[in-house]
């Protein structure tokens, strides 16, 4: 069996790597090691967590003992996709080069300029860096790849999904020719080919597993899943999100959950911690120093559960992580390789569960086709009324997941009796407390009134007028009353209308007031 000791390392490099408690050296590191040590260009190509970062870091730390770096002149650049993947190899080099006197700095998003140009000022003989803040300080003038003995690019296949290989391409046109290139990436797409054409010279290729194979240690199974309706789905989704992970036990020590949105990984994050599991959210939005801060707190296992995107899928490692679940289906068939490698790393078992809704069949598909195997089915925990189950618990989305009320009629639930036998059921009742003999009051017909009559009296004038007569009078008298109320004198139509009328006490003048006027006449 190979061991590092066969492998040409430095004594130092050899010491650190004891110290760590490594002895046999993985397949893709006994391929690799050996022809980089030897000055050739290498491609390799094996399944995340198989060891590629010591594959690259421990030959370049030999082949860079020798030598010393010039100011904001690197001897050597490793190019990462992402800040943790980055910052994931900066702490494996501290690892293994801690017995030599190599310097390197880190050049992520997220950090000061000032404090990476003091470290470029000073000359590094290891730059590790991501693209984007690479390109920037080109930019800026404070970088000269001049004089790069040896260039790494590592997880390329990323670098292709998150759009890096036209600064990619720009990089390597900066570096020099003579250049060793190493060249990593756990899948080989036709891109990805290309570029490996263009810039590698007759590279050694060590493909110790299939592309975009799965690690057998890992046991591999999907949940199908479909939500009573689509408002209540992501509901009921998180809710069997909860029963996967409860139904573990304690064989789930911790465990990574993928989301494919930003804003499904808060969503996420916050129903776990509501329900009491010790959970927290890491991706692109969160400040470096937080992420950098979750990421510990999981490694120290303070944390049980990281709800994490894409950013987080290559740049973990963690050889403990016990299970990984895909709350979604991956959009790119390429990340659920590196998504379930998170776990089952070193030789570990692990277990990886994916959640997959009609919408995400088509993805699914792609999956299996990919990996080439079929992906075991599993029983849903909450059995055949999850979802029935899921809707009467109270939704733990944030009110913006909700959907929005529209003024539409509400349509009638299931108990609900419609409106027309109601309507029957009212009037067969109010039919039934009339009594019997009684006809309905709709279909009473309308009894004529015979006028009153109205017997003259001789001794009161005002019962002598006539019946129209009174009712004028009547109706004057209401109007001046209603224009008094009001405070006026009422409008232009109402004082037209009343100087037309007799202004006096006209035929209703009392009998008494008549009779003392001919007494007096009398006299």
């Amino acid at each position: 069996m190979t061991k590092f000791s066969d492998l040409n390392l430095s004594d130092k490099v050899l010491k650190a790597v004891a110290e760590t408690g490594y002895d046999t050296p993985t397949p893709i590191q006994v391929g690799a090691i050996v022809p980089a040590l030897e000055g050739r260009d290498v491609l390799g190509i094996a399944q995340t967590g198989t060891g590629k970062t010591a594959a690259f870091t421990l030959p370049m730390i030999t082949l860079l003992g020798r030598g010393r770096a010039r100011a904001r002149m690197p001897r050597s650049l490793v190019l990462a996709p992402t800040r943790e993947l980055a910052a994931q190899v900066a702490a494996n080099f501290d690892a293994y080069a801690k017995y030599t006197k190599l310097s390197k700095a880190l050049l992520i998003g997220g950090t000061s300029f000032k404090d990476q140009d003091k470290l470029i000022d000073k000359g590094v003989d290891v730059l590790i860096a991501t693209p984007g803040r690479l390109l920037d300080h080109l930019e800026r003038g404070k970088l000269i790849l001049t004089d790069v003995k040896v260039m790494v690019v590592d997880e390329a296949d990323r670098m292709l999904d998150m759009g890096f290989i036209p600064d990619i391409e720009e990089i390597f046109k900066r570096t020099p020719f003579t250049r060793q290139t190493l060249f990593f990436s756990a899948t080989m797409a036709p891109e990805i080919e290309r570029i490996t054409n263009t810039f590698l010279s007759n590279p050694a290729k060590i493909e110790v597993a299939r592309a975009a194979t799965t690690n057998t240690n890992i046991k591999q199974g999907v949940v199908m899943f479909k939500g009573s309706s689509k408002p209540k789905e992501p509901a009921e989704k998180r809710d069997l999100l909860r029963q996967l992970i409860v139904a573990e036990g304690d064989a789930c020590t911790n465990a990574i959950i993928f989301c494919n949105r930003k804003s499904d990984v808060d969503i996420v994050s916050k129903s776990l911690n509501k329900h009491g599991f010790n959970a927290a959210p890491i991706h692109g939005d969160l400040d470096q120093s937080h992420r950098t801060r979750t990421l510990e707190q999981f490694r120290d296992n303070e944390l049980k559960i990281l709800v994490a995107s894409d950013v987080a899928a290559r740049g973990l490692d963690i050889p403990a992580v016990t299970h990984v679940f895909n709350f979604d289906v991956p959009s790119h068939a390429e990340d659920y390789v590196h998504r379930i490698g998170r776990t089952g790393r070193a030789g570990r078992k692990g277990t990886a569960i994916m959640i997959c809704t009609s919408r995400d069949e088509k993805n699914f598909a792609d999956v299996e086709s990919l990996v080439n195997e079929q992906i075991p089915r599993l029983d849903s925990p909450m059995g055949k009324a999850a979802p029935a189950a899921a809707a009467a618990a109270t939704d733990d989305a944030p009110k913006t997941e909700r959907p929005k009320r529209t003024r539409t009629r509400r349509k009638p639930a299931a108990d609900d009796k419609p409106a027309a036998d109601t309507a029957q059921q009212a009037a067969a009742q109010q039919q039934q407390e009339q009594p019997k003999d009684e006809a309905p009051r709709e279909a009473k017909p309308r009894r004529e009134r015979a006028p009153r009559q109205q017997t003259p009296r001789e001794d009161t004038p005002r019962e002598a007028a006539p019946q129209q007569q009174r009712n004028d009078n009547q109706r004057d008298n209401n109007q001046r009353d209603n224009n008094r109320g009001r405070g006026g004198r009422g409008n232009n139509n109402n004082n037209r209308h009343n100087d037309n009328k007799v202004v006096g006490l006209g035929d209703d003048t009392p009998a008494f007031i008549a009779l003392s006027f001919a007494d007096r006449a009398k006299v």
